[in-house]
């Protein structure tokens, strides 16, 4: 049972002790069982039963004279109870998280200016955040799906959790009892955009800028007219992301925008009717109200003339306010009026940047329709011609061309919204700025040519546009990424860049954003594709040949990195990992994908969100001051890694390629209800077949089923094989390098959260089945055989035995969740039955869908 020596387990059992107490129907008994039930399973594990035994054997204990229908209500009831559970340890450590958490210690901005105190250090620091960025972007990828109205309620119950207000608690406590948890449908991928605009609003709005005030007045620095507001800044995913989401429209694409840039507005509005307040004085209270005004208008009466078109208008009149202030006004609440000044120079009208993604293999068809509607014009492209051409000459004849594209051409549905895409980022940019949108991401890039098509379309469908050239491509203001996934697109991926930096149109094209490229780099996909060990250790090649590359030919180069919540997608310690990075990789920003529950755990409270965006912006600020070259890998280290990536590359493929790998993932885990569980808009296969393949499954879901079966495979599969191989001849050799290597002991400590969320006992059932035992015993001993070889690595009988506070919330949630888990794995092992009724069937399904939501928003970074 939950101990009692860690910071969130008292007040946790504390206010938990209070549901027992809420008015609800039979809430005194379920709670009472649920306790009951706890302890039945964690002592049943240990004696080896399966999860259908357990429930069984409880049903004969406490609900003998029970019928079917009341034994499966009670555990419905168990599940609601144990989502607000959830829900009550989330506020209970977002409470607390000041108190475990060294807020100005190692990775604050604080204790990075006061451990570089010399004026040199100092000058290159100022010099540093001048031209170095950290974007955080948001995805439209939501693993842990609350509405606002439970994100309202957490935050609300965190809040008086904090201050010990017992009435209050138990009042949210009632409110959450009669609130509902889950979405009884799909939500649509506006819907998403405005979950997330949540944590926008009530969080990033007031944390990033604040974290930017401190670091610029600790470094004296005029808030003001610093040159680099974008030193932190937001992307935005929900709502222009269409790879394999056909519901993401161009419409849905300018409403997102047009949300973003009434959100910010309505902060604006918010603030400087507080401002007004404080700014009475002669002079500077007619601008002030007159700004009121004119954001008003802007905001809800657009039609109005007293607006700002341009947020540079409204900068400018409160700088004016400014002037008076210092010079007639003793500069009294100066700084409320700075740091008003600094968040409009930080969001501008758009909040965030807005990304648009599609497919190449997409912008492949839309290219052949296109020559064939050119092939019938007058102007004759021959398809068949261009198609049988070396890549080169596509790439030249596509940057070349300047026939404008129109969508009343076209015929195709998909066409059509291929073209309105681009010109509604250039409505976008027109109405909030460039920076409203000004990326194009190319998912599964495999070649030069895949960009120079997306840079074409760009060009084509802005070309009767005020903003769009009229002979030349490269005035197109808009940056293409291309997003290189996997293993075999990493390892080759500096030849791509290279022959697109080489391309004199495409050349042209990166002179006008500066010479400076953005590139995308996929973790999810890379781990689904090569494995843990073999897809962190190729991206890492990969930023380095890419880095030398651009480096050559002039160009700076941005990374962005696509990393989710779990080790298995990319996630953990992001700050150690860009720590980690050596001098061989640019350091110009720090792009990185959050999504899903890594929102809400990392960034979901303001205290959180400047701890961590504090965290990332010093890793990489810190690697240029002071970078530590002992911690550099040797030639000897990259050989001792390329073997072991190879090695354990190897076992995954074994894993990957093995006839049940695919029919486990269909029959044994939750993996096909993922669609049903009304958490995202986006279909979990890339496919529409009804066959299940590898290669359509989304990482999310793929990842996602097998945290449900407590097996986390991506987050370890393979790296146990290859350290055991080499810990018999290396052994030596591989500790130290953990002991030197920050990027090696944070893959390896990273798998560790992997692992210590897994749990095999849960499914030891399966090792006894006919067609998937065997498959099973493959997926166990890898789970033995990483533990072993991590314990003798790090030298620590217990995983995160260096991170007590992480290993603590993880012990804590599992124990939690466990009754959970064992009644959707006694859903699951109903369902292997050969004969159920239909009836039968849809009540197992749902208690498995049902379960699903707990599991998911406990784990708090599962997919």
């Amino acid at each position: 049972m939950m101990k009692f020596n860690s910071p969130a387990a008292l007040p946790y059992h504390t206010y938990n002790s209070l549901f027992l107490s809420l008015p609800f129907d039979e809430i005194a008994e379920t709670g009472t069982l649920l306790a009951l039930f706890s302890q039945h399973c964690e002592a049943g594990y240990k004696q080896g039963q399966s999860p259908q035994e357990l429930v069984e054997s409880f049903w004969n204990e406490y609900a003998a004279d029970s019928d079917d229908e009341a034994r499966h209500k009670l555990l419905r009831y168990f599940i609601q109870y144990i989502e607000r559970q959830v829900v009550l340890f989330d506020s209970v450590e977002d409470s607390l998280f000041e108190q475990t958490h060294e807020m100005n210690g190692p990775g604050s901005m604080k204790y990075l200016i006061n451990s570089h105190g010399s004026e040199v250090v100092r000058a290159a620091l100022i010099e540093k955040i001048r031209h170095f960025s950290l974007r955080l972007v948001l995805t439209a990828h939501p693993t842990q799906f609350y509405p606002g109205k439970v994100l309202g309620i957490i935050n609300d119950l965190g809040k008086e959790i904090h201050h010990h207000h017992l009435e209050n608690i138990r009042l949210l406590l009632m409110q959450l009892g009669r609130t509902t948890l889950v979405n009884r449908e799909k939500p649509t991928p506006y819907e998403e955009a405005l979950s997330l605009g949540w944590y926008m609003e009530h969080v990033f709005y007031h944390s990033l800028p604040d974290v930017l005030y401190r670091l610029l007045r600790e470094l004296n620095q005029d808030v003001t007219t610093f040159e680099n507001p974008r030193l932190l800044a937001l992307g935005f995913w929900p709502g222009g992301d269409r790879d394999g989401n056909p519901f993401v429209t161009a419409d849905t694409t300018r409403l997102v925008a047009e949300r973003l840039r009434d959100a910010v507005l309505r902060g604006y509005y918010r603030d400087i009717k507080q401002l007004k307040r404080r700014l009475t004085f002669r002079g500077v209270e007619d601008i002030i109200a007159g700004a009121e005004v004119k954001i008003y208008n802007t905001l809800y009466q657009p039609e109005k003339k007293e607006g700002y078109a341009r947020c540079q208008d409204l900068l400018d009149e409160l700088m004016q306010a400014r002037a008076l202030l210092i010079s007639e006004h003793q500069a009294l609440f100066q700084e409320d009026l700075d740091r008003f000044i600094l968040k409009i120079r930080v969001f501008g009208f758009y909040f965030a940047s807005l990304d648009v993604r599609q497919d190449s293999r997409k912008h492949g068809e839309v290219w052949q329709a296109i020559m064939q509607n050119w092939h019938e014009k007058p102007h004759g492209y021959n398809a068949e011609e261009f198609l049988q051409a070396d890549e080169n000459t596509q790439i030249n004849r596509l940057l070349s061309t300047h026939h404008a594209l129109d969508e009343n051409d076209f015929s195709d549905p998909f066409v059509k919204e291929t073209i309105r895409s681009f010109t509604a980022i250039r409505d976008i940019q027109q109405k909030n700025g460039e920076l409203g949108s000004h990326r194009y991401i190319i998912s599964n890039c495999q070649s030069a040519l895949n960009v120079a098509e997306v840079l074409a379309l760009a060009n084509l469908s802005w070309q009767n546009s005020d903003l769009a050239p009229t002979q030349e491509v490269d005035a197109i203001p808009l940056d293409i990424v291309p997003l290189f996934e996997t293993i075999d697109d990493l390892a080759h991926c500096g030849d791509i860049m290279r022959q697109l930096y080489t391309n004199s149109y495409y050349a042209a094209h990166l002179a006008s954003r500066g010479q400076t490229q953005q590139i995308m780099l996929g973790f999810s996909d890379g781990t689904k594709d090569g494995g843990y060990l073999r897809a962190n250790w190729s991206i890492f090649r990969a930023k380095e040949e890419l880095t030398r590359v651009s480096r050559e030919l002039g160009i700076t180069v941005i990374f962005f990195d696509g990393r989710g919540g779990p080790p298995g997608r990319g996630g953990g310690n992001n700050a150690s990992y860009y720590a980690a990075h050596g001098q061989d990789i640019e350091n110009q920003a720090i792009q990185v994908t959050i999504q899903g529950q890594t929102v809400s755990s990392t960034y979901g409270t303001i205290a959180s969100a400047k701890f961590n965006i504090e965290r990332l912006l010093s890793a990489g600020l810190e690697n240029h001051l002071d970078h530590n070259h002992s911690r550099d890998l040797s030639q000897e280290d990259r050989l001792l890694l390329d073997e072991l990536a190879d090695t354990a590359y190897e076992a995954y493929l074994k894993l990957k390629n093995h006839p049940n790998f695919v029919p486990y993932l269909e029959k044994m885990t939750p993996l096909k209800w993922y669609g049903d569980s009304n958490i995202a808009s986006r279909p979990t296969k890339r496919s529409g077949d009804a066959e299940m393949k590898f290669e359509d499954l989304r990482a999310i879901p793929f990842v996602g089923a097998w945290a449900q079966m407590k097996q986390n495979v991506p987050g370890y599969y393979g790296l146990g094989s290859a350290m055991e191989a080499f810990l018999k001849t290396s052994g030596n050799e591989m500790r130290r390098l953990y002991k030197h290597s920050l990027f090696f002991r944070t893959l390896l400590e990273n798998s560790m959260q992997s692992l210590s969320k897994s749990n095999f006992d849960v499914t030891r059932y399966i090792a006894e089945h006919p067609q998937f035992g065997e498959f099973w015993h493959m997926l166990y001993d890898e789970y033995e055989r990483t533990l072993r070889s991590l314990q003798a690595i790090s030298g620590e009988s217990d995983l995160l035995a260096e991170n007590i506070a992480s290993k603590n919330s993880i012990r804590l949630r599992e124990e939690i969740v466990l009754p959970l888990i064992t009644i959707q794995q006694f859903g699951l092992q109903r369902l292997q039955a050969e004969k159920l009724s239909p009836e039968a069937h849809e009540m197992y399904r749902n208690l498995v869908l049902r379960a699903m939501f707990g599991i998911i928003n406990a784990a708090r970074n599962a997919a």
